[in-house]
């Protein structure tokens, strides 16, 4: 990425830098192997190696790779530098961070959130009718308790009786303030799962090192570090300049109608558009790839469409069958989705491929086949398709580039000698960055066009009468419609160059800071590479685009590194958080407040 230096002098800088030219590259590459060549000579002349070829190629190898990520780094994926708070508070706070009793307190703090299981479901009926909501009502009071500064200090509105914004006022009105956000709901724990657990789902067992139970990872620990860091504060005296705004949703697991969709008009309705100077939330994290450590902010989310598939047909007694029941007819209309995916292509304008970049300039074992096809990449549609090639045969790859989808429901049928009349399924999609919702429901309404006819059905797309056959001689009918009115068109990419993207830049120090301080490290040292992100998934700023202008910032610096040997059960059995991994969450919210409270550039 080339970057723009910035004229204000409290954020951090990096010097820009020329896009890569392939020929510059390839003359490095050139000289680079011929280098090794005469290494290799030089080396076998003198018998340094004498066990075996693999030991010279191999040293070769290495020499390569080094020449090419020096040549490499700040070419393909510029750094901006470490942001390290002027505040001295920011020490006080890390040293108490570090300590024994501090750590007692967080491990306390997240458990007690842990065992009150706030669960939210697909089928949540109307606030104040469905009694499944009376969970959150412990879960504020638990709030109250843990976290008193917090509440004497801040002011807290209800929205929608379950979903909290609390808004920590500062003393100069005149900056724009900043959305800080995090979601107090989790996925339901599957009763016939609860014995699978190594420890009881909703007991917030600490084991010494991890913290047990649904929550500790999505996104309890996201909203307690929050609460925690700013508790921190509070009792070190610190007071904001800047307004900070906190909007935790309450259903955010089952699509955010009941939470963040009534937060966002609240506050539309209280701050007016684009009044936050930017917003972050649950995203990106820090995690290892080609020998690197790597931060990836989600800056950008996929779109969302749940395809309904309605089929009917005449129904009977089914000892008298057509060539055809209704549930056959869907069943054929279904593989003929999964028989034509969507096709996916690399592309230069898509997040991934800035990510990419990023691997490139600073994977210590990138593939030489891999770096190369993205340097030459930007120029070369030849190297473009190579790189797809590569990367695509990982069908994880392909769900970050790409539209997917996947049949996740069906249902027809209510008697096994009765002929089925009705019968649905519903597809799932997650939206490339690069699409549109019209250019999905364009394609399914394609695929299946032909077979509609063949099955002499009606066929209606979205209210839209699609074939010629009408209702009245056809067989039976083909309707798509969305699913439980949900759709979402991709989110708006937030910029991570130029002038527009200072939020983009003090997240980016204020992650080098938090990890380097957390470690021990030399802060104002490049040891984590901030590359831009994609979720597969959707959060709750999905009700918050007015708010901000373009400025969405995924990520709450969970460290996926601590879970190399057990996973993190998000979403599934053993849901868990090593406590260094949340207590280094509470170091970066505490590193991010001071930060943007001392920034006048965003």
């Amino acid at each position: 990425m080339s970057l723009s230096v910035w004229a204000d002098k409290d954020v951090p800088r990096s010097t820009p830098t020329s896009p890569v030219s392939p020929l510059a590259y390839g003359k490095k590459v050139f000289r680079s192997i011929v280098l090794c060549i005469v290494l290799l000579i030089a080396v076998l002349s003198t018998n340094v190696f004498k066990f075996t070829w693999s030991s010279p190629i191999n040293y070769c190898n290495a020499f390569l790779l080094s020449n090419l990520n020096k040549y490499g780094n700040e070419q393909l994926c510029s750094q901006y530098d470490v942001l390290v708070p002027k505040n001295l508070l920011w020490n006080t706070v890390g040293e108490v961070v570090g300590t024994e009793e501090f750590k007692d307190r967080a491990v306390n703090w997240l458990a007690g959130a842990i065992r009150i299981p706030t669960e939210s479901y697909d089928d949540f009926g109307p606030i104040g009718e469905d009694p499944r909501w009376e969970t959150f009502k412990h879960f504020h009071d638990y709030l109250l308790e843990a976290f008193p500064l917090v509440h004497s200090t801040l002011s807290l509105t209800k929205i929608n009786t379950h979903s909290l914004l609390y808004e920590w006022t500062g003393t100069d009105s005149s900056i724009k303030p900043v959305l800080l956000a995090a979601h107090q709901d989790v996925v339901p724990v599957e009763p016939r799962t609860a014995a699978d657990w190594t420890y009881p789902p909703y007991s917030g067992h600490f084991d010494g090192t991890r913290i047990w139970g649904r929550g500790a990872s999505d996104d309890k620990s996201g909203l307690i570090s929050l609460l925690s860091a700013i508790e921190l504060l509070l009792e070190a005296g610190f007071k904001v300049e800047r307004t900070f705004v906190l909007a935790f949703g309450c259903d955010e697991e089952a699509s955010g109608h009941f939470g963040a969709l009534q937060l966002g008009k609240a506050m539309l309705e209280i701050y007016g558009p684009n009044a936050f100077a930017f917003i972050v939330d649950e995203g990106g994290d820090i995690s290892e790839h080609y020998g690197t450590v790597f931060a990836a902010p989600g800056v950008a989310e996929k779109g969302y469409l749940d395809l309904r598939v309605d089929v009917a047909s005449p129904g009977g007694h089914s000892s008298i069958p057509p060539s055809h029941t209704t549930i056959g007819i869907l069943s054929r209309l279904l593989v003929e989705f999964e028989n034509s995916p969507f096709p996916v292509e690399m592309s230069t304008d898509s997040v991934f491929y800035g990510t990419l970049q990023c691997y490139a300039g600073h994977g210590k074992t990138t593939p030489l086949d891999l770096r190369e096809a993205i340097v030459h990449s930007g120029t070369s549609k030849k190297a473009l398709k190579k790189l797809g090639d590569i990367l695509f045969k990982n069908p994880a790859n392909v769900a970050l580039v790409g539209t997917t989808q996947a049949i996740d429901l069906i249902q027809g049928g209510v008697k096994s000698n009765a002929l089925p009349e009705q019968a649905y399924a519903v597809v799932n999609h997650r939206i490339s960055t690069l699409s549109s919702l019209a250019e999905v429901i364009d394609r399914d309404t394609d695929t299946l066009k032909g077979l509609a006819n063949k099955f002499n059905l009606s066929f209606i797309s979205f209210g839209k009468t699609i074939s010629d056959t009408s209702a009245s001689s056809a067989y039976g009918s083909l309707v798509f419609s969305d699913a439980f009115n949900n759709s979402l068109v991709p989110a708006p990419t937030t910029p991570t160059s130029g002038s527009k993207a200072r939020p983009y830049e003090l997240l980016s120090g204020t992650i080098q800071a938090t990890y380097n301080a957390h470690r021990g490290l030399e802060l104002e040292s490049h040891n984590v590479v901030v590359a831009p992100g994609i979720p597969t998934g959707n959060t709750d700023t999905r009700y918050y685009w007015d708010l901000s202008d373009g400025q969405i910032l995924r990520y709450n610096h969970r460290n996926s590194m601590a879970f190399k040997d057990v996973t993190s059960g998000v979403h599934t059995v053993d849901e868990n958080l090593p406590i260094e991994a949340f207590l280094e969450m509470i170091r970066f919210f505490t590193t991010l407040i001071l930060n943007t409270d001392e920034s006048r550039s965003v």
